[in-house]
């Protein structure tokens, strides 16, 4: 399947997702609760880049501390989505803001989706770029963090991420969904919607919650 990420968006949603994945013994691939979007009325549904970070406690002379956060952001493509595993809630870093969002919109990326704290939160709302956070704060990564490696396996927000696994958040939750069974995974996220909604149908009609229940098994 060739997945149309903006022809989908708006069929899909996180529970359903992640009901899915549990049907496929994947059932780690929700993000813990702290991580929130920004703007709880966007969408994110794209394929993630990841970024790994490390704390620091300062800068050495002539050096970059943004050297591979730059690098990751030029290199973005249509569709992908932005991934920062910094080992939140706790972190002392906000390693996305207002640049970084523009920049990654001008790339075509998806969104953002970062475990550690986030800022110029008025300037991104106001973008309508769809970013999740595990936190709001002013403190810049540089002296206290930096990104030392980007495309590697990563843990953010409690779920193993990795390059290309697709990514899909609302306002629910987050949900990463492994590329090695996204296909079947979006198939079957999409047959579960059409019986919730026949199962939604039927009850607006008055029929029974354990007779729904029982013919069609949709809960």
């Amino acid at each position: 399947m060739i997945l149309d990420f903006a022809a989908l968006k708006p069929r899909l949603y996180s529970a359903v997702l992640s009901d899915v994945l549990d049907g496929f013994g994947r059932m780690e691939q929700a993000m813990r609760p702290f991580v929130r979007p920004l703007d709880e009325d966007l969408v994110l549904f794209g394929r993630a880049r990841t970024g790994l970070y490390m704390n620091t406690y300062a800068v050495a002379e002539g050096e970059n501390p943004y050297e591979i956060e730059i690098a990751l952001i030029d290199d973005l493509k249509k569709d992908d989505v932005a991934i920062f595993g910094c080992d939140g809630p706790t972190t002392r870093i906000a390693p996305w803001g207002e640049l970084l969002s523009t920049a990654a919109s001008m790339r075509g990326a998806a969104g953002c989706v970062t475990d550690g704290l986030v800022r110029d939160v008025r300037h991104i709302r106001a973008m309508k770029f769809p970013v999740f956070h595990g936190g709001i704060g002013p403190l810049d990564s540089r002296g206290r963090g930096k990104m030392m490696a980007m495309d590697i396996p990563i843990m953010c927000g409690g779920v193993k991420v990795t390059s290309g696994d697709l990514v899909f958040g609302d306002v629910d939750g987050l949900v990463i969904i492994p590329q090695d069974i996204a296909n079947e995974v979006i198939e079957a996220a999409l047959k579960k919607v059409e019986s919730e909604n026949l199962t939604r149908r039927l009850l607006e009609e008055g029929q029974l919650l354990g007779d729904v229940y029982a013919k069609y098994g949709v809960l």
